[in-house]
């Protein structure tokens, strides 16, 4: 079985714009996080789930399965999303269109920052980026889309 394709830059940048929220409050945090339990126990996928609204977190889960070691991805790939304002995965593509990667050419410490998929800016019209949402469990392209998934039903509700 071969890994997940990531999507284009120009389809990952499409996601963000149109997943830009009018608000986020500490419910909307409860919510989008159930909904993102609920995708995991449904598909019974090993993850760690972290939503943060600038240096506030507002909802953690581990679900079975989970380890420490995602943890510690999350916060490594929340702090891209927090210094590049966009998807970790956009930032990691970004660098491999133009021939290189994150780690080679950023110049960050990889200890501290990683560009690969599932985290996600939280942003909000009118605001910018306000937090973070963040998967870690899955291959990267599959962390990244769980958490699109998510935030396409939490706006269509």
């Amino acid at each position: 079985m071969t890994a997940p394709v990531a999507p284009e830059i120009a389809d990952l940048e499409e996601q963000e714009h149109r997943l830009t929220l009018q608000r986020f409050t500490h419910d909307d945090a409860w919510a989008l996080g159930t909904l993102l339990v609920e995708l995991a126990r449904e598909r019974e996928a090993p993850v760690a789930i972290d939503i943060r609204r600038g240096g506030q977190q507002l909802f953690r889960a581990a679900l079975p399965g989970s380890t420490p070691d995602n943890d510690a991805w999350i916060d490594r790939k929340r702090r891209v999303v927090e210094r590049y304002g966009c998807s970790s995965l956009l930032v990691g593509s970004r660098f491999r269109a133009k021939g290189t990667t994150f780690e080679e050419s950023s110049r960050l410490d990889p200890d501290t920052y990683a560009a690969h998929g599932g985290a996600f800016p939280i942003a909000v019209t009118g605001a910018g980026v306000i937090g973070t949402v963040v998967v870690s469990g899955l291959p990267q392209v599959e962390d990244h889309k769980m958490v699109v998934e998510a935030l396409e039903k939490f706006l269509s509700t």
